[in-house]
Formats: C-alpha cells, structure tokens, sequence
C-alpha cells in the first residue's frame, strides 16, 4: 500500500469574553493554516469561549450556543471555501436546561458530518465542569467521522486520561484521534508540578497513539485565565508513540504531514487488535474489582 498523507493543522491560542471576536479571530488562524496546506483543521475545547469553568456562575449559560447556528453556518461557509475539514469544539446548548460539552465536524464541502459531545466530565479546583455539562447519552457514546481525508475520531480533554475511549474510538475504525482539550496549572501551583502535570498529559496520549496503532493529535490553549495558566504544548504523535510536531506555550498555528499508511504497517510489526483477549475483559466493566 502506498502512501496516504494528510496535513493535520492544530490552533492554540487565547479567548478573550467576546464570542464572535474568538469566532472570527479563530477562523482568520484556520486561513493561515490551510495556507499552510493543512487538510484537516482542529481547534482548541471551547475555542470560542474563555474557559469558563474555573468557578460556578449561571451567567456563563448565556454562552451556549445551538447546533444550526451562526457558528456552524460561519464555519461550513469556511470549510467549503477553503476545502478543509474542521472539528470545532463548542459549548452547545442542546435544549432548555441540557448543556453539553461538545465538538462539531465539517466536511471539505462544508457538510455538517456530525456532532460529538463529551464522554468523561470532571470537576476538581478550577475545573467545575459537572456545573455546566451533561454526558452524552449512553446511545450516542463514541464516534467516528469518515472525511474527505480520512476517517477521525474525537474525544475532548477529560476523555484523552481513559484508555477504554481511545480504544474504542480507534476501534470503530479511526486513524487519527483528535484531543482538543484545556489544561493547565492553576497559579497556585509551582513550575515542578506544572512540569510533571505536562509529562503526564503528553504521556498518556502518545500511549493512545502506541497502544492502538494510531494518530494522536492533541491541541491545548494557551494563556492566563481566571487563575490558571495553559500550557499549550500542542502535539501530533505517530503510530509509535513518536512526536511529529509539537508547538510551544504561545499562539501558534502548527501543521505537520501525517502518512496514515504508517498505521497498517505499525499494526502487523505489533499486532494489538489481534492479540486482543476480548473474551477475558468482563472485569472491565465493573467499577471497582473487590477481591474480598
């Protein structure tokens, strides 16, 4: 089989409280990065909003936004003209009292391809998202959208620490896994935590990467919000687990070629999916095995 490249664009970059100045200040970064060449665009969780879940306040309801609105009309208008597809993660107001934390794909022609919503939510200091964000339902689950450049998958940041969603998504057939996610160090914390936070977060995706024989590009914001501090950092990683391209802690439009041929040729040198012991994994559905 012959090579099969794609460009994968990741923007990190700071928000600021106006919605549609993030929206337009964001769409003029995909231009540069499809000016780059990128194929496939992701931007950062929540990327046209700051980061509201450092604390509780109900205004910040006033945020979401639905599906078929403005943004998603902005965008695919966008992708069409561009001929890129873009996975944008937004605060979506699904109906009156339901709030999820989700991502939309658009296809190269500007088609709506679908709508993820966050899997895992967590709710520790300067991270209250049970506050605002329901799950997705048990029926919808994880998701897979086959592009015009390749079929993705999509899970957002509290979701890139569990290995069962990032083997389920690779699973359903994906080649590349997009994290777009908010992390960082609240200012309390010092340079060694925030070093040895970074290492884990790096760590963990690039073993979904090795792990599944697969893509992993995971793309963070950046700057100073409400007492925390983002890191950026923003990366791709091969099938191996090997960094391709990795960004820094300031705005920045990274691009890099992904050759999804590497992934067939990775997965016969390490067989994982054929090595599966599928039918020794019923304990993995409990939550907590008592051996008492």
């Amino acid at each position: 089989m012959g090579e099969q490249k794609v460009k994968i664009g990741l923007i990190q970059t700071e928000c600021g409280p106006l919605i549609k100045d993030n929206l337009y200040r964001q769409m003029g970064l995909i231009r540069d990065a499809a000016e780059e060449g990128a194929q496939i665009v992701c931007l950062q969780e929540l990327f046209s909003t700051p980061y509201f879940c450092t604390n509780y306040d109900e205004k910040y309801f006033d945020w979401a936004e639905p599906l078929g609105g403005e943004m998603q009309d902005s965008l695919s208008e966008l992708a069409s003209e561009l001929k890129i597809v873009i996975v944008a993660p937004f605060f979506e107001r699904r109906a009156k009292g339901i709030y999820h934390n989700s991502l939309m794909v658009i296809d190269a022609d500007g088609s709506f391809l679908g709508v993820y919503r966050k899997m895992h939510i967590p709710d520790d200091p300067g991270f209250y998202e049970k506050y605002y964000f329901t799950p997705a339902d048990d029926n919808q689950g994880y998701k897979i959208f086959d592009t015009a450049y390749g079929r993705i998958g999509t899970l957002i940041c509290w979701d890139q620490w569990f290995p069962e969603a990032a083997r389920i998504t690779a699973l359903m057939g994906a080649d590349i896994i997009f994290y777009p996610t908010a992390i960082g160090v609240l200012s309390s914390e010092s340079k060694e935590e925030k070093k040895a936070f970074h290492d884990a977060w790096e760590t963990i995706q690039r073993s979904h990467a090795i792990a599944n024989g697969c893509f992993a590009a995971s793309v963070n914001r950046v700057g100073k919000e409400e007492g925390t501090r983002f890191w950026g950092g923003s990366f791709i990683s091969g099938p191996f687990g090997e960094i391709i391209k990795k960004a820094g802690e300031k705005e920045e439009v990274l691009v890099a070629e992904c050759d999804l041929s590497a992934i067939e040729k990775q997965r016969k040198t390490w067989p994982f999916f054929r090595d599966r012991r599928i039918d020794s994994y019923s304990p993995i559905l409990k939550r907590y095995l008592d051996n008492s």
